[in-house]
């Protein structure tokens, strides 16, 4: 695991918010943007993307993870989380187990009563579901 400067984690935080401005969300109106972070040191940008279908759209987190994959990239080890500016918001239930199949060790930032909260992905989903073998 790579050691973050608190300038980087604040990078991140500052490009989830760009990314937050990038999101399709004419249905909801509820915008949300992610920045992950690859131990190559390169980022990856996501957003949510709505549909009128509503199981058809897709979270910040997970937009950011294909983005990650597709271009080759494959470890990442945080990721910051933004949405509307006076509300809570951790990623979705479905979002951590995607998060945790890449690594459960990743650092997850997002708001949560006003402020910035810093957890391991291991610590939103303690219990995720894992098709390896213990050791």
């Amino acid at each position: 695991m790579i050691n973050l400067t608190e300038e980087e984690l604040d990078r991140l935080w500052e490009l989830a918010l760009k990314a937050r401005g990038r999101a399709y969300s004419g249905y909801s109106g509820f915008s949300v943007g992610a920045a992950l972070l690859c131990d190559d040191r390169k980022v990856f940008l996501g957003c949510n993307v709505e549909n009128s279908s509503y199981g058809l759209t897709q979270c910040a987190e997970r937009s950011a993870i294909c983005s990650m994959v597709a271009a080759g990239s494959s470890k990442p080890v945080a990721i910051a989380v933004r949405g509307p500016e006076d509300v809570d918001c951790s990623p979705c239930g479905a979002c951590r187990q995607v998060l945790m199949e890449h690594n459960p060790d990743m650092l997850v930032l997002f708001q949560w009563g006003g402020q910035r909260v810093e957890v391991r992905c291991r610590e939103l989903l303690p219990y995720g579901f894992e098709l390896k073998e213990r050791d």
